[in-house]
This record gives structure tokens, sequence and C-alpha cells, in this order.
């Protein structure tokens, strides 16, 4: 199947026909016919992570995508997104994108997501860049800008390093690898095809010294997660104050312009910060559910939460501990721009209720937070 997409793919003729469920307009299965414009990596806008992807120019229109790419009794692939903004233009995920995929629900039981090695890059093509780097003439390659502290690479990679290789392929000045005949791919494709725990050897220059280095791959998260399919959210409530980790979602609510109508600030962190240690969330106060005990406090909506009693605190559930454990009579929660929120904790715990109930909202934290409170008073009560 592998080497029937790589021949089906070179002909830019070639004609690909999907035949999905339910289209939009109508109720009976659609088919829609289109060439092969070009293969490379894509986002992804479901899966949140850029993959090889096969573009078409047939319109994929919503209750259209999901279907099989079929040519001749073979199936090439599979329709699951259109380019935004443009007319007749589709992608479909090819065979080893979903032969990966499946490798590794057959091996886990469970999907782990395509690997990543953490990195930032910027290309050399620019003389006078390679040679301030002391790259040698027949060298190529890329320069580390950015390094994932949660990547098997923080511990070996450096920032400034000149990626040469990868697995011993040579990598372009552009970040681009050979792919088939004459065609070119970014060498990001041949790491999200590494499976979960497997190595590739990295040979880098550095201060003019050409050394290899083994770095085990791993899916990586981000701080911020982009998607929440299957999952409920997470809150914590207290005093009426609504807690919740920030997720790309949350800004969504914003609208279409979110980029530009959500807090700037907590846009430019989530698409540009990375976790410092695993586990982390960002947390923020997104709303205030007025009483008297937190009067003068919904001017502080929408700011991140940075510690409670002193503690920085590390996600939702550390939150959620710290202030659930109190044993002080005051309860401090620092914000961010120097903000802080100052509780009578006895006051609190009872306004929690009051507030809860004349909100009709069933319990103060999420069902997570709530199994996760639970384990610890049963572990408490042994």
């Amino acid at each position: 199947m592998l080497n029937f997409l790589l021949r089906i793919s070179l002909c830019f003729s070639f004609y690909m026909s999907y035949c999905p469920c339910l289209d939009a307009g109508g109720d009976n299965i659609s088919v829609t016919k289109g060439v092969v414009s070009r293969v490379e990596p894509t986002q992804y806008v479901h899966g949140a992570t850029q993959l090889m992807a096969i573009q078409i120019d047939a319109a994929i229109n919503p209750g259209n995508s999901g279907g099989p790419a079929i040519m001749g009794n073979k199936v090439a692939g599979v329709a699951f997104q259109n380019l935004s903004g443009a007319e007749n233009i589709g992608y479909i995920i090819p065979v080893p994108v979903i032969k990966h995929f499946i490798a590794g629900i057959e091996e886990s039981g469970k999907y782990m997501g395509f690997c990543s090695m953490g990195l930032s890059c910027q290309p050399t093509e620019n003389v006078q860049l390679r040679n301030h780097f002391k790259m040698q003439p027949h060298m190529t390659g890329v320069l580390v800008s950015k390094i994932n502290p949660l990547s098997d690479a923080y511990g070996v990679l450096k920032k400034d390093d000149i990626i040469l290789e990868f697995d011993g392929v040579p990598i372009a000045n552009d970040g681009t690898v050979p792919f088939r005949n004459r065609e070119r791919i970014t060498f990001d494709h041949l790491v999200s095809m590494k499976k979960p725990n497997e190595t590739a050897l990295v040979k880098v220059l550095r201060n003019g010294e050409e050394h290899a280095f083994t770095i085990t791959l791993q899916p990586l998260q981000p701080l911020v997660p982009v998607h929440q399919f299957d999952k409920l959210p997470s809150y914590y409530i207290f005093a009426g104050l609504v807690f919740v980790p920030l997720t790309q979602p949350y800004l969504h609510e914003y609208g279409e312009d979110w980029y530009n109508t959500s807090p700037r600030r907590l846009c430019e962190r989530a698409l540009r910060e990375l976790p410092k240690r695993a586990g982390e969330q960002l947390v923020i106060l997104s709303q205030v559910l007025m009483d008297d005990i937190n009067a003068g406090y919904e001017r502080l909506a929408e700011l991140q939460v940075k510690k409670v009693n002193g503690i920085e605190i590390k996600n939702l559930k550390h939150l959620c501990q710290l202030v659930e454990n109190c044993s002080r009579e005051s309860l401090r929660i620092d914000l961010d721009d120097d903000r802080v929120v100052a509780l009578n904790y006895e006051s609190a715990r009872i306004a929690t209720s009051r507030i809860l109930e004349r909100h009709r909202i069933p319990s103060r934290m999420s069902v997570d937070l709530l199994s996760e409170q639970n384990s610890l008073l049963m572990d408490s009560a042994e």
C-alpha cells in the first residue's frame, strides 16, 4: 500500500475519488473527484500537529470528511480537511500516517501521538549566518533556536547547535530532506514517523566541531492544549472564584477572530510558552460569580494564578489541593500583574456553598478533581 501511494502521488494528472458518508446538502453518499496537487507536511486541524498530507483540487465540505480516498479498488488515504478561504482545495491523510497511527494503537492500546524532537529551528540559507556558526562550505543544516524542556533533546542539544543530519540523512539549509525522486520535505516528517521511545542519531555542529548524539523521541504536549476531545472541562470554584486551566478552546470562545479579541497576554502564552515541567498547566481566574465575599474581585477575571499562600502552583489539581488543605485563617492568592486576592478562609468556605446553590452548580470542582480528592481522602483514612 505504501509503494502504491508513492507511485500515484507522483502523477499530477491522477484522478482520485473519495466516498465518505453524507455530505451537507443531501442524504445520499457524496462522491467527488480531484487531482493530486502536492504532497507535503500540513498542519492537521484536529490533530494540532504538522504531518504529511496530500493536497487535492476537490472540495471537502461539512459531513464530507472522514471518508476514504480511492484509486481504482484501493484506498489511498482518508479525506479530512480543506483550506480555509480557498475554493476546491482539500487534503487527505496518506497511508504512511494512517499505518503509523494504527500500529501505535495496536502496540500500546491507546493513541500516544506522533513524536517530536521539541525543537524550534531556523534555516541557515544566509551565507553570513553560516559563516558565523563556522559551517564549512560543504555543510548544510538548521540552527537550533529553542528546545522544549520536556524533550530528551533538552539535555543533549544546545541552543545555537547546527543540526547537520538526522539518522544519517543530510538536512538542507532550508530544513528539508530528500523525499522520493526529485522532491524534498521538511525533516520533521522523519521525526514524526518514529515510534514513541525510538532513538535517532543526530549529527550536530557545535562551536565548529562535529558531534553525534542519540536522542529518544516522544510525543510532546504543549503547555496550553490545542484540543480537548472527549474530555469534560476541568474547573474549581472557591468563594465564587472560578479557576480553569487555559486551553485554546477557551480562547476560541472569543469568536472567529479570537487571536485579536482574546486577552493578549493569555493568547501569547498559549501560542509561545513551553512547559517547564511535566503536568504543568497555566491556570487562570476565568470569572467571578458575584457575592459579598468576592466584591471588587470581578476586575481580576482572566488573570493567571501564580501562587496560593506563597506556594507556586503547578496545575489546577495543585491549586485545588492547596486551597482545600489550607490551615491558615486567611487565604492569599497571587495573580498575574501583581494582583492579590485575600479571603477569610472559613467565611469563604461557607460562601462557596451559598454561591453554588444560587447558581444551581452541583459541585465546586470538576469530576477529575473530585475523583482525585476522593482518592486522597481514602488514602488518609487508611
